[in-house]
């Protein structure tokens, strides 16, 4: 309690602006311990300790003024002192913050030398290993120019490495880059040695280089190889001379048989096929269809060539030539692509062409003749007993009628025939059967429309012999002329070889019309009303002995043929 009220008391005395202190503290303890006359006392004592303090004080004022006045002038000059270092430590504090920032941006480049130094010094130490990696674009690139395809591809193993490793390092970026280019290099020059004449083995190689490089799936990798290699064999076939059909063909032929069954060989050695071609219904398409397309391809190709030679003509040697297609299909037939049977439908319409056109060149002789024929000269004299005599017929020939010799024009024409024959049997495949006697009976049909108009214009000026020398050029064409021709169709086609591709015995051929034989009887009503009236008694049939007998070798004239081509239906005729 004691302390509160000495506590209070103090603060009493202190007032609001009294200082505070110990020896104010010191003093109140003193003054609390006084009596009641001593504390009347010390107002007093106070003002005289007051008094004497300031006469000293102005004693000390009066002995040490100079002291004062230095003072006084050194606290000024200390004050305008601090004052000027007070506005340079303003200036200072305001150059403090770039400073600072110099000091940072020191620092960093500092930091930054020092890290590029260290670089240095690493990529001095590692010289020669940084050297050799960017070197690795100037070896690839040599090695694939100079054909070290195994040491390329090693290198495109190795940088393919550095780039999953370092895949963001510029210097490595650039490098894959130029390494692909030449990687890209490579894969061309690989490819166009397949363009070339290139043997089984270098084509192992390659396509070993192509499969280690993974830039073609193997369905891929199949289709470059058929592309490589047919630009290269399409090179051979375009460098054959086109200007004559039948070597173009020829040569195509053989091109074709030798080179295209090696690249089939260089195939099936790299790559297996050992699924079947055509898979199930329902599985996908198998890798093996895509060879088997394209040798149908070439085969399709082949026959579209082979066409449009045909179609030029290649003269006489239709029958060599189908040997040589036939030689070509039966070696496809080892690799499944036996085409013969696409080759006849080619020859059977260039024959019937050929014979189509030959008959209406006939037709078309027979009617310039009968435009400048006449009946005056006597027929005796040529095909009488008392004219020329007439060579006897060889055993096993179909000797021609003399008697058509009495009149000019019938016997040009038969002799156009004859040569159409000839050339037809070079090539005579037994469905030409109904074309030919379709043709030849047009032709017949022609010949009799010319033999009516020249009957039309000339029966006024008919005299009795000239009517009889008609009537006799109708009989000839009538009993000799077409009998002859039915005989040669016989021979060209033989009624038992038509039989068995029908199908059926010979003797039932007359249910498939005049198939093989010509339509005498229609043709011999168109001039029934130019000929004189039958005998009595008929003509008796002939033995089909006798009818066998002329069914043999042919007779008719052949040009210089050597023999009768594979599918021909006649052996080499007798010349005369």
């Amino acid at each position: 309690m004691a302390a509160a009220e000495e506590a209070r008391l103090l603060a009493w005395l202190r007032g609001p602006a009294a200082p505070a202190g110990p020896e104010l503290s010191a003093y109140v303890s003193e003054l609390a311990a006084l009596g009641l006359a001593e504390l009347g006392r010390e107002p007093a004592r106070l003002a005289a300790e007051r008094a004497r303090v300031g006469a000293e004080t102005r004693r000390l004022a009066f002995e040490h003024y100079r002291a004062f006045i230095r003072s006084a002038e050194c606290t000024g000059s200390a004050g305008h002192g601090f004052g000027g270092i007070e506005s340079r430590l303003g200036s200072l504090l305001e150059r403090l913050p770039a400073l600072q920032d110099a000091c940072r941006n020191f620092m960093r480049d500092a930091e930054e030398i020092a890290c590029s130094r260290r670089m240095n010094s690493l990529t001095l130490n590692r010289h020669t290993e940084i050297l050799e990696i960017l070197e690795i674009p100037q070896l690839m690139d040599t090695c694939v120019r100079n054909g070290y395809y195994e040491e390329a591809l090693e290198l495109a193993a190795y940088v393919r490495r550095l780039e999953r490793k370092h895949s963001t390092i510029p210097v490595i970026q650039g490098i894959v880059e130029e390494v692909r280019q030449c990687t890209q290099l490579m894969l061309n020059q690989l490819i166009q040695q397949l363009r070339t004449n290139i043997q089984l083995p270098a084509c192992l190689r390659v396509i070993g280089y192509l499969r280690r490089m993974d830039v073609f799936t193997e369905a891929e990798l199949r289709i470059k190889f058929l592309q490589a290699r047919d630009a290269w064999l399409r090179s051979i076939q375009a460098s054959i001379p086109d200007d004559d059909p039948y070597f173009h063909i020829t040569k195509t032929i053989e091109a074709c048989r030798v080179h295209l069954f090696d690249i089939i060989t260089q195939y099936r050695a790299i790559f297996s096929d050992e699924e079947p071609l055509l898979p199930a219904e329902g599985q996908a398409l198998n890798e093996g269809a895509i060879f088997h397309s394209w040798v149908l391809q070439k085969v399709s190709e082949f026959l579209r060539t082979l066409e449009r030679d045909l179609r030029r003509g290649v003269g006489g040697r239709l029958d060599s030539l189908l040997g040589q297609c036939m030689y070509f299909g039966l070696s496809f037939s080892r690799v499944g692509a036996d085409f013969r049977g696409q080759l006849a439908p080619l020859f059977q319409h260039v024959a019937a062409t050929a014979f189509r056109k030959a008959v209406e060149e006939a037709v078309e002789k027979f009617q310039e003749e009968m435009n400048s024929y006449t009946l005056i000269s006597t027929p005796a004299v040529l095909g009488g007993s008392a004219g020329v005599p007439v060579p006897m017929a060889q055993p096993g020939t179909l000797q021609p009628p003399m008697v058509l010799l009495d009149f000019p024009p019938l016997a040009c024409f038969l002799n156009s025939l004859l040569v159409a024959f000839n050339d037809l049997r070079l090539c005579c495949p037994i469905a030409l059967a109904q074309d030919v006697t379709s043709c030849l009976e047009d032709a017949l049909g022609e010949v009799t429309k010319t033999i009516l108009a020249f009957h039309r214009a000339e029966e006024a000026a008919f005299s009795g012999r000239e009517q009889e020398l008609f009537a006799q050029f109708c009989m000839a064409f009538l009993d000799d002329l077409l009998p002859y021709l039915n005989r040669c169709l016989q021979v060209l086609f033989p009624p038992a070889q038509v039989a068995q591709a029908l199908g059926v015995p010979p003797t039932q051929l007359q249910r498939f019309g005049h198939l093989g034989r010509i339509d005498v009887v229609a043709l011999r009503d168109s001039l029934a009303f130019l000929l004189p009236a039958p005998p009595d008694e008929e003509e008796p049939l002939r033995p089909k002995e006798e009818e066998d007998a002329e069914t043999l070798p042919a007779p008719l004239p052949a040009h210089g043929q050597e023999g009768s081509p594979e599918g021909a239906l006649l052996p080499t005729a007798t010349t005369e």
